[in-house]
């Protein structure tokens, strides 16, 4: 009985840290992270987009070339098992989202929601197979009208994406795990100021004044 609850304890950790690369895939523009979060055949039921996850990924891919902002912050994760291979996972999502339309507004967003999740284990390893993403709550806000570096001020460094945010020289000093950039392409590590990550694939599209900036 005492190891049932030692591999659960280890199932749960598992599950919460891949939800955390997800978070870290999407802010920071890590490819390798986001794809990491999904496995190959998982399917993705986010907002705009329904489909394979692969579809998704590439979705996303093709946003931060937008040059947004994201912030996705995780809590109240929920994991009920299912059987010891499989689980159903409910945590709350909270996301600032700031870029440009496809008119070249600039757009920000702050969205609530809830990310309900089939989590499979294979191989000894728990990835998404199936998410549907809830939204409860959405507020269009106005975008900053000055740039960032006038913005921030002396208050430095500031996030960037992969491979050039700190976390990631941080991370040169750590045991090296297997989500780590192996699986993303060349182009991607190669041009990261073209790759930075945001979430509004998740945003509806709709018309709105012009923001001055």
């Amino acid at each position: 009985m005492e190891q049932t609850k030692i591999a659960q304890l280890i199932d749960r950790e598992a599950i919460r840290d891949c939800l955390y690369r997800y978070c870290r895939g999407i802010d920071r523009a890590d490819e390798a992270a986001l794809r990491s979060a999904y496995w190959p055949d998982a399917h993705d039921n986010h907002g705009a987009y329904c489909g394979p996850a692969e579809g998704f990924i590439e979705f996303a891919l093709g946003v931060f070339k937008t040059g947004p902002r994201n912030i996705h912050q995780i809590t109240n994760i929920l994991i009920e098992f299912i059987s010891s291979a499989e689980a159903a996972v409910e945590s709350y999502f909270t996301a600032l989202q700031r870029a440009p339309d496809k008119d070249g507004d600039v757009r920000q967003t702050l969205l609530c929601g809830r990310y309900c999740d089939l989590f499979h284990k294979r191989e000894g390893e728990w990835r998404i197979a199936e998410r549907t993403v809830v939204y409860d709550w959405i507020e269009e806000q106005i975008p900053p009208a000055i740039v960032e570096a006038e913005r921030f001020g002396p208050r430095r460094p500031i996030g960037a994406p992969h491979p050039d945010d700190p976390v990631y020289r941080l991370g040169k000093r750590r045991i090296p795990s297997p989500h780590d950039s192996s699986g993303a392409s060349n182009d991607t590590a190669a041009s990261a100021e073209e790759n930075q990550g945001h979430d509004n694939f998740a945003m509806p599209q709709r018309s709105r004044r012009k923001t001055s900036r």
